[in-house]
């Protein structure tokens, strides 16, 4: 699915946050990337994304180059990204946030609309509410709505469980464990809150200081929690 061959990304020239990433993604797997803060986690993101260029390296999503193109094309060949803060549109309502997520994609349209309701009941009861209105776990829902109504291949999630109830995380976590499953979408979620990663990730692989340090199934660090801080480097 998606193939990350020494990458090296930063926000300014030759200042490479990221110093050569290696990571492999197999389709339908629910990878979770940790790490501490500033190691380059949302850098990733967005590189892959195409929101940051990378310096070096190739990024191939199913066998083709996406390293560096611009980031409609990427979305527009399956991959769906939600930010840190979620970014969604406060002043539009729910459904016309609903309605960002298929523009600029002209052979989708709301059929799809229906089973987003289906998935996050909240949405269809509150689709006149303005979003700005909502609970964060509410806002979160909408934004990864929004994402999954353009059907992507590859989900993209940037610390989704940031400022949400525990009850709120849990329930999202295992409700993209569902979508994954039955849908065959490829997970990556950028995350520090470890009981979102256990109940949504098969594997971990730790990012520290630009590199990927280390990595492991979700179920040995759920028998072992040591693991998580020495890779963490806390």
């Amino acid at each position: 699915m998606l193939e990350i061959q020494g990458v090296r990304s930063g926000y300014a020239r030759g200042a490479d946050v990221l110093k050569g990433i290696d990571l492999k993604v197999t389709p339908g797997e629910r990878l979770a990337i940790m790490g501490r803060n500033g190691m380059g986690k949302t850098l990733l993101a967005k590189t892959i994304m195409g929101l940051v260029k990378p310096s070096a390296g190739e990024i191939r999503l199913e066998g083709t180059p996406i390293g560096g193109m611009p980031a409609h094309r990427i979305s527009n060949m399956g991959v769906a990204y939600v930010p840190q803060g979620r970014e969604i549109f406060g002043d539009f309502t729910i459904l016309e946030n609903l309605r960002m997520g298929v523009i600029g994609k002209p052979k989708l349209g709301l059929e799809y609309l229906d089973q987003i309701y289906d998935w996050f009941p909240i949405l269809r009861e509150r689709q006149t509410q303005r979003a700005g209105t909502m609970s964060g776990g509410q806002m979160q829902q909408l934004a990864i709505a929004r994402a999954l109504i353009g059907r992507p291949k590859l989900l993209l999630l940037d610390e989704p469980s940031e400022g949400i109830q525990p009850n709120i995380v849990h329930e999202i976590a295992e409700k993209l464990s569902t979508i994954s499953a039955t849908e065959g979408l490829t997970v990556i979620v950028i995350e520090q809150n470890f009981e979102m990663v256990e109940i949504l990730a098969e594997r971990v692989a730790f990012l520290e200081n630009g590199l990927i340090t280390g990595e492991s199934l979700t179920a040995r660090l759920i028998a072992e929690p040591e693991l998580i801080t020495q890779n963490m480097g806390l």
